[in-house]
């Protein structure tokens, strides 16, 4: 297998152990995504990669972020405590009054779901190019 199946490998593999820790079934999680039953079998046994919308759908049911799903699954590195994330942007959203404690968590879970896109487009372009 090469480096570049791998993350979609372990992405599949990481969705049903959270899938399996949750005690979900699996057809209740297909139709809770929106998505059918054999489709998701081949996302959870790396055959397929989801795209961002179901993705994203499969982190909701799983109670559980994008983001820390393609951490767990290498497609990006975790940021550690010395890795300097652009401050001044979180930093203006946890410092908004004007929004809720849910919008603020809200609005920085996408900003880094964001972020962390990028991050795996640039690794997938990478492991491309020979």
């Amino acid at each position: 297998m090469t480096d570049q199946e791998m993350p979609h490998l372990m992405l599949g593999r990481i969705i049903r152990a959270q899938r399996e820790l949750a005690a979900l079934p699996m057809r209740e999680l297909a139709a809770a995504v929106g998505i059918s039953n054999p489709y998701l079998s081949q996302i959870e046994r790396g055959l397929r990669a989801p795209s961002d919308a179901v993705l994203n759908a499969i982190a909701d049911s799983l109670e559980t972020s994008v983001q820390r799903l393609y951490a767990d699954a290498g497609f990006v590195e975790p940021l550690s405590e010395d890795q300097a994330e652009p401050a001044a942007l979180p930093a203006q959203i946890e410092a908004a009054n004007e929004l809720t404690a849910t919008q603020r968590r809200a609005l920085l879970e996408v900003y880094r779901g964001f972020v962390d896109a990028n991050a795996v487009r640039r690794a997938r372009t990478t492991r491309a190019k020979p």
